[in-house]
């Protein structure tokens, strides 16, 4: 599963309201819903994302095992 938390934390480091990150990036408020409930979203959204805020895919987004793979289930 991919996790955005590691977004959420960066925009509350930075003082960045989501508003201000759909103003900066074009992506509709939708697309901004599906980030915060780790739901997919495409590389064009990660990219925006990534230069709208100067970081890298890995500074947003994060991978977590699920939880199949975590009993050893593929």
């Amino acid at each position: 599963m991919i996790s955005y938390k590691p977004l959420q934390k960066l925009l509350i480091d930075r003082g960045i309201k989501k508003q201000e990150i759909i103003k900066l990036t074009g992506v509709s408020s939708a697309t901004m819903a599906k980030l915060n409930n780790n739901g997919y979203v495409s590389l064009e959204v990660i990219d925006k994302i990534c230069s709208a805020l100067g970081c890298q895919p890995g500074d947003i987004l994060e991978h977590l095992p699920d939880r199949s793979d975590l009993n050893g289930h593929h």
